[in-house]
């Protein structure tokens, strides 16, 4: 192929991302009970003794800001045709990023609309930014809250660069720990059969549940969900600095570092900076390696009631 072959078929592919960032994807439906709300509650470590969380006749009854992740696997988006040499086995979940504008109820009827953030050429890879936005259509497209999953896929890059669109800080932001003891620490073993309980957030990979699949996929046993490990750092995080109140969490951001089996001790080391912002990083203890690094929760200012 000619190099004016070449770039000329890159220019084409470019224009085709731009045009599926401008594109309305179809919406999905998603709705959900109490009972999905508990189950993801029990998936993320909650115990029974956390009523707020697991009982529906409790009477600050809540889901867990995190919930809001399930929407993602409503979320159908099918952008493989723009990038070159897509495989599926090539594709890592990077990154999550979750702004909450109003916390989700325990009872819910929502749509989920997708859609193309960007797409970034990183040399030998592609970065692929996608966005689920949980929307109430009965209460005139209210958004209660956005997903933005950063996805790296290996072996589909090379096809041109292009300047990053412009995302929330907190979704970009470096989040570097402060060179100082963490002001808050949480350490908590998780069950061996987690990964099981965590699926039924409708997050059917097998390569978390099938020890065949997941020594295929280079690993001795299956893995936890990534998103598990989200849920949990954020409920360390949540219980820490926000007096276990979920409607105070405004925005989570990571990035998953290294995997995670169950059974495995994870430890949450937190640095409050200032009212509004804690940084975070998710420790596996018995390995002593990060698995999520570059993470902050925004919280809100916390309400003051009136005496």
């Amino acid at each position: 192929m000619s190099q004016d072959t070449s770039e000329r078929r890159d220019e084409e592919r470019l224009q085709r991302i731009e045009q599926f960032k401008r594109k309305a994807s179809p919406a999905s439906p998603w709705q959900y009970s109490f009972r999905d709300a508990i189950l993801y509650a029990l998936s993320v470590g909650c115990k029974g003794t956390e009523r707020r969380f697991v009982y529906e006749n409790d009477s600050d009854f809540a889901t867990l800001p995190s919930f809001a992740v399930v929407a993602v696997h409503k979320a159908k988006l099918d952008y493989q045709h723009l990038l070159p040499n897509f495989d599926a086995r090539q594709l890592l979940h990077g990154e999550q990023f979750v702004q909450i504008f109003s916390p989700l109820p325990v009872n819910g009827k929502f749509i989920v609309q997708p859609s193309l953030v960007d797409i970034q050429d990183k040399g030998k890879a592609a970065l692929v930014i996608t966005r689920a936005s949980i929307v109430d259509p009965d209460d005139d497209n209210r958004v209660y809250a956005i997903n933005e999953v950063t996805a790296f896929v290996r072996k589909s890059g090379g096809f041109g660069r292009t300047k990053p669109v412009l995302r929330p800080a907190a979704a970009t932001a470096a989040n570097k720990p402060p060179a100082r003891q963490p002001d808050a620490v949480v350490e908590e073993q998780t069950s061996a059969d987690l990964a099981a309980l965590y699926r039924l957030n409708a997050d059917y990979n097998p390569l978390h549940i099938d020890p065949d699949f997941s020594s295929k996929a280079g690993f001795n046993a299956p893995i936890l969900h990534g998103l598990c490990t989200f849920g949990i750092s954020t409920k360390h995080v949540m219980k820490q600095c926000a007096h276990c109140d979920p409607s105070r969490i405004k925005s989570i951001k990571a990035q998953f570092a290294m995997y995670v089996f169950p059974g495995e001790t994870l430890r949450t080391e937190m640095w409050q900076l200032g009212p509004h912002k804690v940084i975070f990083r998710t420790r596996v203890v018995e390995r002593d390696v990060l698995a999520i690094t570059k993470a902050a929760i925004e919280l809100h200012t916390e309400t003051v009631p009136k005496l």
